[in-house]
């Protein structure tokens, strides 16, 4: 929900840069589909969604798998509307079984990582027996959190602020099917 102190999506979009199309971004997850499979080896893995930047991404990821999947989500998030994150609240966490098990971990964007990460740990506390990270986008910089990163990773984006095709822009723009960045002032 928008209200009047809410940035304006029509105003970031002219102030943005188209970085990533609709058509390279389908050839990108085609491509990650494939190394998945092959990763799996035909073992059924948990995919489990971090809701709700990554549902475009999961959905069409998802399909361009071939190894059968049970699916989950979890929705963890740091931001909750804002540009910067802070203390990790849990919304809603994961009810499939893990113990023993795969878990492909999938989310939209690596950026400093501590959502990933406080999710995959949990994932390994419940006794996953490994968990692989699927992002769609990894930013480039120096503030990644040690000991996280994608396993399988689509796009390196530059340390800009990103939206579309799944991240937001003050909860705006998830649903725009290409990824672009707001210029550097």
């Amino acid at each position: 929900m928008t209200d009047s102190t809410t940035p304006s999506l029509t105003d970031a979009l002219a102030n943005a840069d188209l970085l990533f199309d609709r058509p390279s971004i389908d050839a990108m997850i085609t491509r990650m589909g494939g190394e998945i499979d092959a990763a799996l080896g035909g073992e059924r893995a948990l995919f489990l969604t971090v809701m709700n930047g990554a549902l475009m991404f999961a959905g069409q990821l998802a399909l361009a798998i071939r190894t059968d999947l049970e699916f989950d989500y979890v929705h963890a998030t740091r931001y909750r509307g804002a540009t910067t994150g802070h203390d990790l609240h849990w919304l809603r966490e994961p009810i499939v079984p893990m113990s023993g098990r795969t878990v492909l971990l999938v989310d939209d964007i690596l950026d400093e990582g501590h959502t990933l990460k406080a999710v995959r740990d949990d994932c390994l506390r419940r006794g996953a027996r490994r968990v692989l990270i699927a992002s769609l986008c990894t930013k480039r910089h120096d503030r990644l959190v040690e000991g996280i990163a994608s396993d399988f990773n689509g796009i390196e984006l530059p340390d800009r602020y990103v939206f579309g095709y799944g991240m937001d822009y003050h909860e705006q723009g998830r649903n725009l099917p290409g990824i672009y960045a707001l210029r550097e002032s």
